[in-house]
């Protein structure tokens, strides 16, 4: 009764739960671990900065990386194309996208690259031209991204998320529910990751691709016992997968998250998660009273009845009085109200 009641009460709240398992998880979660780019930002980053290198204009390289990032579903993808106003772009063809690292393509005959410093590193394509525009953009807190060829580097696009305004809120929300450890795992680069982490209070690891994020997850789920996983991507849904929990951002989620999640939050409403966790917590205390009441009360009368001191009509009682209450009181998490925004 408890868990259906939990359930209800999270869908009302716009909580997708699901089932009794992934909800007494949550309710035990030691640590949670997030995805940076719309999770813990806004995920809506903007290009701020474009270093043209080898005599390029930056309307050019604009529009080159443009077309490449057309079909990327990445928000770095779509802050990239918002820049260059999605006009005139070139076709591309033989279009590749490397999973978490960026893509390739070929463009009036020749094939270019954009993405990570660590595809470029492990195309074994040096990066010694574009040395002073990357510690320009890192040193400033921006994610990198990297247009070139197989010559080497021809742009440097340098790319910046703000932290959304309710997750310090929700972080602290998390904390006094219980949560020990929050850390964040992003495939960025060392300088971003670290400024949202240190702007946020929490651990951080960087430079991570989508298997270094799952083995991340599983060191938690080690370490803790129950330890959960926030995401919205695809790159996330196997890590969501190896977690005692996962939660993907609905709205925001792609489709892949969303089925891979025990919980999703049906909007893109960072306090929420919060809120899901204080409702599983509440859930398992009910769960626990209901246990500890019905064990005393029976145990009691299990005790009393060689002594005959226990008459029919108190056996009854006992028996329904007791199954009475405890449906009342799991029935409680209904009439819960949400805590306004960050809390549960």
């Amino acid at each position: 009764v408890t868990v259906v009641s939990g359930i209800g009460a999270a869908s009302r709240r716009g909580i997708l739960v699901k089932g009794g398992a992934a909800l007494e998880a949550a309710g035990r979660l030691k640590a949670l671990a997030f995805d940076k780019t719309g999770t813990l930002t806004e995920g809506r980053p903007v290009v701020s900065h474009v270093v043209a290198l080898e005599g390029r204009n930056e309307a050019e390289v604009l529009r080159l990386a443009a077309a490449l990032e057309r079909r990327s579903e990445h928000p770095l993808a779509h802050a990239i194309l918002t820049a260059a106003d999605g006009a005139g772009l070139p076709q591309v063809s033989d279009f590749r996208s490397v999973a978490g690292r960026g893509a390739e393509g070929v463009v009036d005959g020749s094939r270019y690259l954009i993405g990570s410093p660590r595809l470029f590193a492990e195309r074994g394509i040096a990066l010694d031209g574009a040395t002073e525009a990357l510690e320009a953009v890192e040193s400033a807190g921006e994610t990198p991204v990297i247009l070139g060829s197989e010559e080497g580097p021809i742009a440097v696009i340098g790319i910046a998320d703000a932290v959304r305004p309710d997750a310090r809120t929700t972080l602290e929300s998390l904390r006094e529910a219980g949560v020990g450890e929050l850390v964040m795992l992003t495939g960025d680069a060392e300088a971003p990751a670290r400024r949202i982490a240190q702007e946020l209070g929490v651990g951080y690891r960087a430079r991570l691709l989508p298997d270094q994020k799952v083995e991340a997850v599983r060191e938690l789920v080690h370490k803790h016992g129950d330890a959960g996983m926030v995401g919205d991507g695809v790159n996330d849904a196997p890590a969501l997968a190896a977690s005692s929990v996962g939660f993907a951002m609905g709205a925001a989620g792609t489709d892949v998250a969303l089925e891979t999640a025990d919980v999703a939050l049906m909007q893109d409403d960072l306090p929420k998660l919060a809120e899901a966790v204080h409702l599983s917590r509440s859930a398992e205390g009910i769960i626990r009273q209901n246990v500890a009441v019905s064990i005393l009360i029976k145990g009691l009368f299990v005790l009393l009845a060689p002594f005959g001191l226990v008459a029919l009509w108190l056996a009854v009682l006992a028996d329904m009085g007791t199954s009475i209450a405890v449906t009342l009181n799991g029935l409680r998490l209904f009439r819960a109200k949400g805590r306004s925004r960050g809390r549960a």
